[in-house]
């Protein structure tokens, strides 16, 4: 018999009150130490396989996961990597069965177990999927949050290898079905001034004044207080994800001596996007802080009634300080949660090698830290919100104001090339939606090769038993060639190299605007360099767009395998990989012309 009794656990969630984090890996300045957490493993490629929501949204079922997981054999997609078959949402019940997880007994009547069993059977991969919150994102109330080592532990028992783990009802964030009042927990109170007394020492300092804002988001206001201490909501397409996206409120302080000193925070709270009510007050640079307060704030009686905090006691040293209030927790709490379940997973079984997909949908710029707990991490929220059932594909758009479209993700995903890689883990822009309706032929050459080339997991959503061998979809999402470069062992994001609105900086520019051509150049562990020639706009683009082998090593060089012996060669072999046709380049540029609407040229260029 399983033993489900609460497991030894370092990290612990509540849903009372945000956990205490007093272990400096698990905060803010610890983000960019490239430093894994609970024995993280790496070097896994990009996953592949198909997820159920966007087929079946809610209503999937253990007889149609049997019949997707047979078509895989069948179609040959096994043989080309997408192992893994991932329950999403709406297969469980509704609540808790004394403290446990369980199936929903009309659409799963076998249980996972048996699921699980049929999967593996086939030689096949499962996958499964919850919340760190209270309840999934289509209401049932059984979130992680609390239960991480129960869950972890049933997990194991049957046999998951994948788990996506939402961000719904959330208790620490204003998160989706979250309540609005918990942006109380990620944004810093409204800051009007500091006092320090202590060792002859009596000043105040007024934050807009004295005070120096750190990084991006915060604003000096003409009322004479600070706002926005927090970190950006990433959820939306309107914030690029490159840069500092945090922001802090610094003081420079210099005493006479070293000691302890008395410091007050003359603030008003909120519970609102902008203005919240916990406060963190650290000592020193980013890189050697120490904090002297991580709380909540009492509530004042409007956003602008200032009041003075409790003293702080802090430590300053003889001459020049810098003191920071600021507020990460947004970050800092989600890490957290995820880092419970791994820790779950791995008190379990020390020797799992299940998969965790961070699915918070950028909110809290997981490029950050996802890498730390997570195997790959969304980016935004869902390329569609319009999913299909038994007998309906479903529908998906080319292009969207929101994120809820092919080249939303894209344009996000495409210059975040920097987080990813094999000792991290993936930019996830969401599933394929190959196959639905609204996406024709070209647009879903066009997204498998984007996806191909960023090395985006490759999670199929479309109902597979509509497709056949050689029909058209099949051609698209079995192309081996693509699948190749998105396996590549070198484990490289591409990176784009030419934008045809942004000559400057192409790589880093966030660009929504889709009347344009991108050309992304991706190195490969053999010494090729793939590159992938992408018309954006919905009319014809008739003009020549070109890169040269300079360009090409000055953008990617440090990454390549033989990097001078592709720059030297006497000729280049350009295969096309849509058509497999071959052709000799003698002169180091790569140049196309006359590409269709939406559509893609990608080749693998072979130095000879």
């Amino acid at each position: 018999m399983t033993n489900h009794n609460r497991q030894e656990t370092r990290i612990a969630t509540s849903r009372k009150a945000p956990a205490e984090i007093t272990d400096p890996a698990y905060m803010f300045p610890a983000f960019s130490n490239n430093e894994v957490l609970l024995n993280k493993k790496k070097n896994y490629l990009p996953a592949m396989g198909w997820n159920s929501w966007n087929a079946f949204g809610s209503k999937n079922s253990e007889a149609l996961t049997k019949e997707i997981a047979d078509k895989l054999i069948e179609l040959g997609l096994a043989d080309l990597g997408y192992q893994y078959v991932v329950l999403d949402d709406g297969c469980y019940k509704s609540e808790r069965m004394d403290g446990l997880l369980a199936n929903e007994a009309v659409k799963f009547p076998s249980g996972f177990r048996a699921l699980s069993d049929y999967i593996h059977e086939k030689g096949l991969l499962f996958g499964m999927y919850n919340d760190i919150g209270t309840n999934l994102c289509a209401g049932a109330a059984v979130g992680t949050c609390g239960f991480e080592d129960v869950d972890a532990q049933t997990y194991v028992d049957w046999g998951v290898d994948f788990l996506k783990v939402d961000n719904c009802y959330y208790l620490w964030d204003n998160a989706t079905f979250s309540d609005e009042t918990n942006a109380k927990y990620t944004f810093a109170p409204n800051i009007r001034s500091i006092t320090l007394s202590g060792n002859d020492v009596r000043l105040t300092l007024n934050a807009v004044k004295d005070g120096t804002l750190l990084g991006q988001g915060a604003v000096k206001n003409e009322a004479d207080f600070v706002s926005n201490i927090g970190t950006f909501d990433g959820t939306h397409a309107d914030m690029t994800p490159v840069g500092e996206l945090s922001s802090e409120l610094s003081f420079t302080v210099t005493v006479p001596k070293t000691g302890d000193y008395r410091m007050t925070v003359n603030y008003a709270s909120a519970e609102e996007v902008g203005t919240g009510r916990w406060l963190q007050v650290a000592v020193g640079p980013l890189a050697s802080e120490k904090r002297y307060l991580d709380k909540l704030l009492p509530l004042t009686e409007t956003e602008t009634t200032f009041t003075d905090s409790e003293e702080i006691i802090i430590s300053l040293s003889e001459g020049e300080n810098t003191i920071r209030l600021m507020n990460h927790r947004r970050q800092e709490n989600t890490l957290h949660s995820y880092a419970a379940l791994l820790e779950g997973l791995n008190a379990a079984d020390p020797n799992h090698e299940i998969l965790l997909s961070i699915c918070e949908w950028g909110k809290t710029q997981p490029q950050h830290w996802g890498y730390k707990v997570g195997d790959s991490w969304r980016i935004l929220n869902d390329i569609t919100f319009n999913v299909g059932a038994d007998g309906d594909p479903g529908q998906a758009v080319w292009e969207d104001d929101y994120t809820a479209s092919i080249t939303s993700q894209y344009n996000k995903n495409v210059i975040m090339d920097e987080f990813s890689g094999l000792d991290k883990g993936w930019n996830d822009p969401d599933m394929l939606v190959i196959g639905m309706n609204g996406i024709t032929e070209t647009m879903s050459q066009t997204h498998m090769a984007m996806w191909c080339m960023m090395n985006a997991p490759l999670m199929l959503g479309l109902d597979l038993r509509n497709v056949e061998k050689e029909d058209a979809i099949w051609q698209i999402i079995a192309n081996e060639a693509l699948i190749e470069l998105n396996q590549d062992l070198l484990g490289i994001q591409a990176k784009r190299i030419y934008c045809s609105l942004d000559q400057e900086q192409p790589d880093q520019a966030y660009i929504k605007d889709n009347n344009r051509f991108d050309i992304l150049a991706k190195p490969l562990a053999n010494g090729d360099v793939a590159l992938s020639f992408i018309n954006l706009h919905k009319e014809n683009d008739p003009k020549e767009h070109a890169v040269t082998v300079e360009q090409i090593a000055a953008y990617m060089g440090k990454e390549m395998t033989g990097v001078e012996a592709f720059i030297n060669a006497e000729s280049y072999t350009v295969t096309d990989l849509w058509t497999n046709e071959k052709t000799k380049n003698m002169t180091g540029i790569f140049s196309v012309e006359n590409i269709a609407a939406y559509g893609n040229q990608t080749i693998r260029v072979t130095a000879n």
